[in-house]
């Protein structure tokens, strides 16, 4: 059912999806120093699972976004869910250099980032995962549910 839902998509919801997993992964990507720019650095490198766990968080965070383009016949849906921006939040802490985060320095200070903080991240990118594709299902589940009249 959730597929066949995604399949009867219009190609402006693809279009908003694919945006949108695509500026997510940029917005994560440049400040994570995950992509290399002069402006930004990493003094631990990037682990091995960093881009997988940040483009699996980017393309459903880019099909959630498409859940918000109402077809042109409907209504246009409610804003009700915040698991998928929690998600993306969660993703930038889980894909990010433990030592360079400003607020796990404070917390933590700088060993105890690496010590703590850095054991944690691959559980952090799970729960990212987790939180955008439960936010997605939920959407999606949502617009075939029949609705209410008030």
């Amino acid at each position: 059912m959730f597929l066949t839902s995604l399949r009867t998509w219009p190609a402006r919801r693809w279009l908003v999806a694919a945006g949108s997993a695509i500026a997510t992964y940029l917005v994560i990507a440049i400040p994570t120093a995950l992509i290399p720019t002069p402006i930004f650095g990493r003094e631990i490198p990037p682990t091995s699972w960093s881009h997988a766990a940040l483009a699996a968080s980017a393309v459903l965070a880019g099909l959630l976004a498409a859940t918000y383009v109402a077809p042109p016949d409907l209504p246009r849906p409610e804003r009700e869910s915040r698991w998928g921006m929690a998600g993306a939040f969660v993703t930038f802490f889980a894909v990010g250099c433990p030592v360079c985060n400003k607020l796990v320095l404070l917390a933590l200070g700088y060993t105890g980032a690496i010590q703590f903080f850095e054991p944690i991240q691959p559980y952090l990118a799970v729960g990212a995962i987790g939180l955008l594709g439960w936010a997605l299902v939920a959407r999606v589940r949502r617009e075939d549910s029949c609705p209410v009249r008030t």
